[in-house]
Parts: C-alpha cells; sequence; structure tokens
C-alpha cells in the first residue's frame, strides 16, 4: 500500500512539473529567448567574437526621394571587439568602414579606441558620441548573459513575413535595444533603439551559415530612421577572428 502511495505521488507531481516546462518551451522568457538566439548565431565561437570584416556594396537614401541618391561599390568594415562591453549605444572596440565607388572614395569613417575620425578629420568627442549613439547597439546581444543586463519579453511581431518574439534588453548603463527573433529559427531578424537621429530600425535578412566557426551572417541588413530607409547593405564577404593591423584605425595624421 505504502508503494502505491509513493507510486501516485510521483505521478502526481510529474503531473504538475510536464506542464510547467512544457510552458517554458513553448513561452520562453526574455533570457531564455536571447540564448536561443546566440546559440542559433553560431553559441560560444559568435559570442566571444575577437575580430570581424565584412565587404559588399550597399545603396544609399536621402531623406527623401523614392530612388536611392547614391550607391558604394565597395563597402568594406573592420571590426575589433572589446570583451568587456557593458553599453549598447556607444563606440567600444576599434572600427574602421570605407566606402567607396568605381575606385573612388565616397567616405570613411574610424574609431581607433579614443578617437573618431573621417576623411574630413577628426570629429569632437560630443559629436562623435552622437554619431555612435545613433550607430551602435547589435553587439550588445553577445553580453546579454552578464550580471546587470535584463531581458524581457515584450509583444511578439512580424518582421518580413517571420513570426518574431520580441525581447527588450537594458545593459547596466540603462540602455535599450529592442531584439526581434525568429520564432522557428531563432535567428536575429530585429534590432531597433532611440537615437539622436530618432527611432532606429535594422532588419537582418538572406542568412549564411558558417560551420568553422561556427556563425550565422546576415548578407542583407537594412536600416530605417524614424521608419524611412536609410540604406540597405548586401555583404558578399566574411571573415572571422582574422588579424587586422591596428593601423587601419588609426587617424592618418595621428602621429603618423
Amino acid at each position: 500500500m505504502l508503494a502505491q502511495l509513493r507510486l501516485l505521488a510521483f505521478v502526481f507531481v510529474a503531473f504538475l512539473v510536464l506542464p510547467a516546462r512544457l510552458h517554458a518551451a513553448d513561452n520562453p522568457d526574455g533570457a531564455q529567448i536571447l540564448e536561443l538566439a546566440i546559440a542559433a548565431a553560431g553559441g560560444e565561437d559568435w559570442a566571444n567574437v575577437r575580430s570581424l570584416q565584412l565587404e559588399g556594396h550597399v545603396a544609399f537614401w536621402g531623406p527623401s526621394g523614392a530612388e536611392p541618391q547614391s550607391r558604394a561599390d565597395s563597402y568594406v568594415m573592420y571590426r575589433e571587439f572589446d570583451p568587456n562591453r557593458s553599453a549598447a549605444h556607444g563606440a567600444e572596440g576599434r572600427i574602421r568602414i570605407i566606402a567607396s565607388n568605381a575606385g573612388r572614395l565616397l567616405w570613411t569613417v574610424g574609431y581607433d579606441g579614443t578617437t573618431t575620425w573621417t576623411e574630413k578629420g577628426i570629429i569632437p568627442p560630443e559629436k562623435a558620441e552622437e554619431f555612435w549613439a545613433s550607430n551602435m547597439g547589435f553587439g550588445i546581444i553577445r553580453h546579454a548573459r552578464k550580471p546587470g543586463f535584463k531581458a524581457e519579453r515584450v509583444s511578439d511581431s512580424m518582421v518580413d513575413g517571420h513570426t518574431i518574439h520580441v525581447v527588450r534588453l537594458t545593459d547596466p548603463d540603462g540602455g535599450v535595444t529592442l531584439f526581434g527573433i525568429d520564432r522557428r529559427s531563432h535567428a536575429i531578424r530585429q534590432m531597433a533603439f532611440m537615437t539622436p537621429r530618432g527611432w532606429h530600425e535594422r532588419r537582418y535578412s538572406d542568412f549564411l551559415r558558417l560551420r568553422n566557426p561556427n556563425w550565422l551572417q546576415a548578407r542583407t541588413v537594412t536600416l530605417y530612421y524614424n521608419g524611412a530607409r536609410a540604406n540597405t547593405l548586401y555583404w558578399q564577404k566574411v571573415r572571422i577572428n582574422p588579424a587586422i593591423d591596428l593601423a587601419i584605425f588609426a587617424y592618418p595624421g595621428k602621429g603618423n
């Protein structure tokens, strides 16, 4: 009789626990969704990336008009990442972007860890801060599992015909970024945040899976400000953890 009662108690507890586990799998919270996104993006290879080089082409739209105002047939981005990043919307690590067309430089921007510069010269710190606050944000998801970050699920949505779970990620400095995670594949399809230029959204599509290292690359990235498309990037080449000459990031007139 005692053995039968124990069996009944075990079945009853299992009956209570199983639905809870099923509910968690069917209805994940914000932290669980971001864990799925990191795993789909490439897991630890992706989260702990040291450097990145992307090459492709881009179309730029102006403040009005249906057609692109300019194009760059060569668009190259070099990145070195800060493993201790804690703020979503500021400059971190090192970055250099070079946009050119038909062999002619259109513009370039660089950040060497302290100084932001363009082909026109060094940008004053307050202007540089505003510039990066309008452009930086995607990489903070790599740090979402660290202490001080808060991930909250908000209402689901749709992006380019795909249902997404939306997570509001708040960094330790109070910076807020929304991430849209594909409900089926867990790919990151959307990022959005408030900037000095207004509401900024990016949409990611046409994904390429690399195996060594494990990496999911969006080959098409479209940027919007206040609902209007600003530019679309088409990445054609990706290099993970390349050795990048630090001179790439340095202002040419700075000690050279």
